[in-house]
């Protein structure tokens, strides 16, 4: 499973994490057209440069390529096939109260419906009720924005290498010559049977002190005790997930109960020629689900539906979950993309 939130600082960020199979968790900050990665296929648009505006981070690979010329390099520019639509229509989600779902039968029933029918026709669903403390979501938030804007010398520091997942890059220029997305991106691990007893893992924080030094361990500490949460959350999904296949509420809750994780956070800059780039381009997510939590009205996601991109609107403290390809694969019925 995923999850994303948005919010609206001067530039946009997010951050995204992988729980199970892949959990993401995804924090969009957002600006007239927000860029948000999210597991399906999506046009992420560039945000626009603001020409009033300043932005605090001294020296980014991505910001330093926008503020030294007014055109964007050639390996970000995407075809015109590829440009995020003019307008598009909202996409109809259905509203699952996953509290309700796992304290009586009666909720559940109503849920397992509902997601059943989603799942078999966009895939796409939105949850209440999922225990995730919005306090904690903000933290993860801030701290994203506070990585982002360090040096890049300092960030650099917890550079990815190559052939792994974590780590800090920037437009994954590693990977690709061409169509570079217009971010940069921070990734670590976090694995499930880690965790044990709730709280006694330091996976997270080890990771933070080994990479960036023991003045990031609080940070470290805060992504540490974001993932657990949204592990929790992604497992109870899980639950309503298996008794809309009529497989029982412990079938895919127990399958993925020691999943690993990957946590992501990305960056998305002003860019120059927002028409021209997408912080994120069209695709399929491969992993099991994803999970969005949005702020706001803040919006980004956008969905290929029927051959039309449509959008997902924001519902403050509410998660977008989308089943990708693991489900669609092993499910005939579901759909991914």
């Amino acid at each position: 499973p995923s999850s994303f939130l948005q919010t609206r600082p001067p530039v946009a960020h997010s951050v995204f994490a992988m729980v199970d199979l892949s959990n993401f968790l995804e924090a969009n900050a957002a600006m007239p057209f927000p860029a948000m990665e999210v597991a399906r296929s999506p046009h992420l648009p560039c945000v626009p440069v603001d020409a009033n505006a300043t932005d605090s981070n001294s020296a980014t690979d991505v910001l330093d390529l926008w503020r030294q010329q007014k055109q964007i390099p050639a390996p970000f520019v995407w075809p015109n096939a590829d440009a995020r639509p003019s307008s598009m229509l909202e996409l109809d989600v259905p509203v699952v109260d996953i509290g309700a779902a796992l304290h009586s039968a009666a909720g559940m029933g109503r849920a397992a419906a509902q997601v059943a029918e989603a799942c078999a026709s966009h895939g796409f669903f939105q949850v209440t009720g999922h225990g995730v403390d919005p306090a904690l979501a903000r933290a993860a938030l801030d701290g994203a924005a506070d990585f982002f804007r360090l040096p890049l010398a300092t960030k650099q520091g917890a550079r990815r290498s190559p052939g792994t997942v974590e780590g800090y890059a920037s437009a994954h220029a590693d990977r690709f010559a061409a169509k570079l997305p217009w971010k940069e991106t921070l990734s670590f691990s976090h694995n499930h049977d880690d965790v044990g007893a709730r709280g006694n893992s330091h996976v997270v924080v080890d990771y933070f002190t080994s990479a960036l030094g023991d003045d990031f361990k609080h940070l470290g500490e805060v992504y540490q005790e974001y993932c657990e949460a949204m592990e929790e959350a992604s497992l109870a999904i899980m639950e309503v997930l298996g008794m809309s296949l009529g497989l029982g509420r412990g079938y895919y809750r127990d399958y993925f109960a020691d999943g690993s994780s990957i946590m992501r956070c990305n960056y998305y800059p002003r860019c120059p020629e927002p028409d021209r780039t997408l912080g994120t381009g069209p695709h399929c997510d491969p992993s099991a689900l994803t999970i969005l939590l949005q702020d706001g009205d803040v919006d980004g996601l956008q969905v290929l539906v029927d051959g039309a991109w449509r959008f997902v609107r924001p519902k403050t403290g509410e998660l977008v979950v989308n089943i990708g390809d693991t489900f669609m694969r092993t499910v005939a019925l579901w759909d991914s993309c």
